[in-house]
């Protein structure tokens, strides 16, 4: 993958090449290898690029024949061998072997309906100087970030948002309703962010800027049938159906790259199905990537053990200490470029790190599993609702609660009346947002530590209302699982998983992660799958764990779903931080303008007497948050290098 950024004005006059430039260093961690630009006709695109496929002549931006036509491109489209083959025998001819000319090519055959035809992940950015028009857009489940401005009679799009601001004349100050989609949702939702000015194109969609005009598409979004349907088919035969495409899908992100793949390897099945898969495609020993952690609470060493030694791989652990997480903090929220609720995302920043110095620029990741499969502990919750609403005077159905946490430390288990009540909320399965509810009103509570003007302003925006107006109309119809998988993909998916603790975690070493249960083949099909193979009882991604039963060590496929986690409080607490009292001092908190100087202190010290340990969930999120959120203010809006190195 790669960084790409640009500039159209929109009254013809010549762009500037200088801050093309600009934007281009601030990305050139995405993209190492080689960096180019192309002015032309009133728009300048720009790339920093990362050399996976064609490594000789993929170089961009690139044209057509008569260049008209430009491109700057991030991404891998993983079908372009069999769309380049279609295209040529309709009289294309191509000067590279790259997947980029297959773009340049399908968009003057098919304009905008080539994008459903591709399978892959990328951001596009097209120059059609015929029509003077710049198109953007971005792959379905929104893998590689876009994000675009416009100042005066500009637009300017970038892969990251402190690109756009080597423009002085984008604004710098946070977006207030993006600030409490964040606060509530855990992420933004495009095209959202949390700085004023500046939108994402949302997954699935492209925009077009002409001249005079703006128009827009959603071209796809997933889709579910309704509650009553069930085409018959066995559990054999969809087990059968999901090894066939999934088989397929990793031989596509393994085996397309001119450059040696790696693969992360967590310990859970989905890390350990994608890396079993892998190794019929290599003779080689796979190279593997693993974290474990210091704190036994949240290491997974010995599941990644026992499926190293099946693979015969050839293995690279990476320890993580809560120390090191709180050291590389600020780093990590300055390529996130969003506020965190969590410190999850660092971990992954080192082992990208890890990944880079072993030599590697592509890895395979089990990423999209849980959410296409039914993975998720809110999954789970949703069903138990739904099953204590068939008899809510039941004495003995509530003890479904005590099942369904039993990785976590603090079980539910040990405070069943907390946890009858707290599951007696929300219990309208009718409800469309009735599986995220609770988990959004607790996030929601961060709310309370914030400044009273600043409170006040957030709260204008009902963004869970937004978010419901925004649902499929016919969502209703759906099972009730159906739909919190749609909202989860819609929130969590697009805007944390792969962004904050995906794709910036891993190109801000300049490596690409690829993602086959997020091949579109795959999520089509899962979409129809029925409820009950997805979740069985209690036993969550079920259909995959019967469809790799005889491949993967009994002990994996047994396990108890174990969230990935980081510690929180304790990676700010636990010991020095040189950067950490200047940040969270009274009068750094108070001029920040964000945050009520005495609940901030309250929390912070509480967290110190503790040293971050034993915290609750939420003061656990509200620290993340408060740190993040300072750091975010100051890197960004401020100026200030704020403990960069």
């Amino acid at each position: 993958m790669c960084g790409i950024c640009g500039e159209f004005v929109r009254d013809g006059a010549p762009g500037d090449g200088r801050i093309i430039a600009e934007m281009i260093e601030k990305l050139k961690h995405r993209g190492p290898d080689e960096t180019g630009s192309t002015n032309v006709d009133g728009a300048v695109l720009g790339h920093a690029r990362l050399a996976v496929i064609d490594l000789v002549t993929g170089g961009q931006p690139l044209s057509n024949e008569d260049e008209t036509l430009w491109i700057t491109f991030n991404g891998e489209i993983f079908n372009y061998v069999e769309l380049r083959r279609s295209l040529e025998q309709q009289g294309h001819r191509f000067k590279t072997s790259s997947d980029t000319e297959v773009i340049v090519h399908g968009y003057e055959q098919y304009g905008v309906n080539f994008f459903p035809r591709m399978n892959g992940q990328w951001a596009i950015a097209l120059w059609d100087s015929k029509r003077s028009e710049l198109l953007l857009c971005r792959d379905r489940f929104g893998i590689c970030p876009l994000f675009y401005t416009r100042t005066r009679d500009r637009i300017l799009f970038s892969s990251e948002i402190k690109a756009l601001f080597c423009d002085p004349a984008v604004p710098r100050g946070f977006d207030f309703r993006g600030l409490a989609e964040v606060f509530t949702f855990w992420a933004t939702v495009a095209p959202r962010t949390v700085f004023e000015g500046t939108s994402e194109v949302p997954p699935g969609s492209w925009i077009c800027f002409g001249r005079e005009q703006v128009s827009q598409e959603t071209y796809w979004q997933q889709d579910f049938p309704a509650h009553s349907y069930d085409d018959g088919k066995s559990l054999e035969t969809c087990a059968e159906e999901l090894r066939e495409v999934l088989l397929d899908a990793v031989k596509l992100r393994f085996t397309r790259s001119d450059v040696p793949v790696a693969a992360y390897l967590s310990g859970g099945i989905d890390s350990s199905v994608t890396s079993m898969l892998i190794r019929q495609f290599t003779r080689a020993p796979l190279k593997t990537f693993s974290l474990r952690f210091t704190e036994s609470e949240f290491d997974e060493g010995g599941f990644q053990e026992t499926m190293v030694r099946r693979l015969g791989a050839d293995h690279q652990v990476l320890t993580v200490s809560p120390q090191q997480i709180g050291e590389i903090f600020p780093q990590v929220v300055w390529h996130t470029e969003k506020p965190l609720l969590r410190t999850a995302a660092a971990p992954m920043f080192l082992l990208s790190g890890a990944v880079k110095e072993a030599g590697y620029k592509v890895v395979v990741t089990g990423e999209g599993s849980d959410e296409m499969l039914g993975g998720y502990d809110i999954f789970r919750e949703t069903l138990a609702r739904v099953f204590l609403t068939r008899n809510l005077g039941s004495t003995r159905r509530p003890d479904i609660i005590t099942h369904l946490y039993p990785w976590l430390e603090r079980n539910p288990s040990m405070a069943p009346a907390y946890a009858k009540r707290f599951f007696s909320q929300s219990l309208s399965v009718a409800d469309p947002l009735c599986s995220h509810r609770i988990r959004w009103q607790s996030a929601s509570n961060l709310f309370r530590l914030l400044d009273e003007d600043v409170r006040h302003e957030m709260e204008k925006y009902d963004v869970t209302k937004e978010f419901f107006d925004a649902m499929p109309t016919d969502c209703k119809s759906w099972h009730p699982l159906s739909r919190a998988q749609w909202i989860e993909n819609r929130t969590l998916l697009s805007g944390y998983l792969l962004s904050s603790q995906g794709d910036r975690m891993l190109m801000a070493h300049g490596v690409e992660g690829r993602f086959p249960f997020l091949d579109k083949r795959i999520a089509e099909w899962a979409s129809q799958l029925p409820p009950r193979y997805k979740i069985m009882g209690l036993d969550e991604k079920h259909v995959l764990k019967y469809a790799f039963r005889d491949s993967i060590p009994r002990e994996i496929l047994q396990r108890s779903k174990q969230p990935y986690r980081a510690p929180d409080a304790g990676s700010f607490f636990s010991g020095p931080l040189e950067w950490i009292d200047d940040l969270l001092s009274p009068d750094a908190v108070r001029s920040s303008g964000l945050f009520n100087p005495h609940a901030a202190a309250q929390l912070v010290n509480k967290c110190r007497t503790r040293k971050g340990r034993r915290m609750s969930n939420f003061d656990n999120m509200a620290v993340t948050a408060l740190i993040s959120t300072l750091l975010l203010r100051k890197q960004f809006i401020d100026r200030s290098p704020a403990w960069l190195p």
